[in-house]
């Protein structure tokens, strides 16, 4: 192939954007020697392929289908009080009860409340499952935990009965620290000596500021947080009732996260004042001065932004991975996708024994697989054990669908005249793309649900499709063409 040919092949749309793609790829996976000499990506590994845990909590509620002839939001207020349990309408024929019961111990409550149960569902509704996670990720946030992954294992019913929380590069009692506790966020006031009375959980919290110094400048530190309209009401008439408002210095205002005080102190006599005579949505709360005020101040911060989870959860089960065992799970992983690539290398060789066909399939093919892991590096996804097996079958079915290129372009065992190239392209490229949309439906389903062993082998292998489909096959088809002219 002489210069002018392979400008002409280089720079045809299809192969000039394979070329982009994968010097992008590269630029993103960006491999490089860190300060000890090791070679490192900007690929985030899952907790297969490094040291890490994963605990799965468990909710402690139950979704209940009920019939009732009376109003619902009656009905369901009558089984809250009955139960001494927060109850949540689902929608018109199903509760969710925020309180572990059995279906035996809820029957006769719904009988007495003028209902019957209909069905009975360990767990929690969707939307509060995703309330919950979003708490969840938030609190590890704050922890300034990497590489954490919360996924809710929601059924067919739409009931969530676990959430599975998994924190790659931390051991096992760090990840119990922390998730394994229940977060649940309370406030109360001090009434009389040590008695005090609730005020709001923390689901009335609706933002919180970064630890701040008040007034600007001086050492004072805490944290700016503010209420929605209800828990703004609940707060003024709690302080009134306590005598918090005319006596705050003996009338404590105390925050308390999972049946430990993480705050106690007075209302400031401004707030006092004020709460005296009108609600207030904006409050500040005053951790000290100097770095222990700083700290309190972080503390707290995390504290209010963890909030309440809707539920009580238990752990179900737990386990983790060692940094040594991380490692060796990491070089199997590598040595089998070079050993597939080779195998495939083989196969493809003892097929047609020429290297100009060999060659080119397993540079693309293996161009492939470059994109998608520099694509996973630029949206962070994890690579972890089923992510590798599904980049794995992306190389099985890519090398068959350029296969199917090269043969049917040499059905006769001859390269065809141009015009005819190009027909028994568009037919291959016809029989790829039917088989890509096979691919592609028996796929989403995985990816869709909740299935956190199989979700990522399935994005994958329909991002390999796509990749192929889009990119590799019809710069392979230009590439293949200029090769087997010659």
């Amino acid at each position: 192939m002489n210069a002018k040919e392979l400008k002409g092949m280089v720079t045809d749309w299809r192969v000039a954007t394979l070329i982009v793609l994968v010097v992008i790829s590269i630029f993103a996976i960006a491999p490089h020697y860190d300060s000890e000499g090791h070679l490192v990506t900007n690929i985030q590994y899952g907790l297969d392929l490094q040291q890490g845990a994963w605990i799965q909590l468990e909710f402690g509620a139950e979704v209940v289908g009920f019939e009732t002839d009376r109003n619902i939001g009656e009905f369901a207020s009558d089984i809250g009080t009955r139960l001494d349990a927060e109850v949540e309408l689902v929608d018109a024929n199903h509760i969710e009860i925020r309180k572990p019961f059995s279906q035996e111990e809820l029957e006769p409550v719904f009988t007495a409340a003028e209902g019957k149960i209909s069905s009975y569902s360990p767990g929690v509704s969707k939307s509060t499952a995703e309330v919950a996670k979003l708490i969840l990720e938030n609190k590890i946030n704050s922890f300034g935990t990497k590489d954490a992954k919360v996924q809710t294992l929601t059924g067919m019913n739409n009931v969530a009965r676990y959430i599975r929380v998994e924190l790659a590069g931390v051991d096992m009692n760090q990840a119990q620290d922390i998730v394994g506790t229940q977060g649940k966020f309370e406030i109360r006031v001090q009434t009389v000596g040590n008695e005090s009375e609730h005020v709001l959980f923390g689901d009335a919290i609706t933002s919180v500021q970064s630890p701040s110094q008040e007034p600007p400048g001086s050492d004072q530190w805490g944290v700016a947080f503010t209420l929605n309209d209800a828990g703004a009401t609940a707060f003024q008439e709690a302080a009134i009732k306590s005598g918090a408002t005319r006596d705050p210095v003996n009338h404590h205002l105390i925050m308390i996260l999972d049946g430990a005080t993480v705050y106690s102190a007075p209302l400031s006599d401004d707030l006092a004042g004020k709460l005296q005579h009108e609600k207030t949505r904006q409050l500040y709360a005053s951790t000290g001065v100097g770095k222990s005020g700083t700290q309190a101040a972080q503390n707290l911060e995390i504290h209010l932004r963890a909030g309440a989870l809707p539920v009580d959860v238990t752990i179900a089960g737990s386990g983790g991975v060692s940094a040594p065992l991380g490692e060796r799970y990491k070089s199997m992983a590598i040595l089998a996708g070079l050993f597939a690539l080779l195998t495939v290398a083989f196969v493809v060789f003892y097929r047609y024994r020429e290297p100009g066909i060999v060659l080119p399939m397993v540079l693309v093919n293996a161009s492939e697989i470059l994109i998608l892991l520099g694509f996973i590096s630029l949206i962070r996804f994890q690579l972890d054990l089923p992510t590798i097996a599904g980049l794995i079958a992306v190389l099985g079915t890519g090398i068959d669908q350029l296969v199917i290129i090269t043969d049917e372009i040499l059905h006769e065992g001859k390269v065809p005249s141009p015009n005819l190239y190009l027909k028994r392209l568009s037919r291959a490229l016809g029989i790829i793309v039917v088989a890509a949309a096979t691919v592609f439906i028996a796929m989403a389903p995985l990816a869709l649900m909740d299935l956190s062993s199989l979700k990522g082998f399935a994005i994958i292998t329909i991002l390999g499709v796509l990749v192929g489909v889009i990119i590799t096959r019809p710069a392979y088809g230009r590439i293949i063409m200029q090769i087997l002219s010659k």
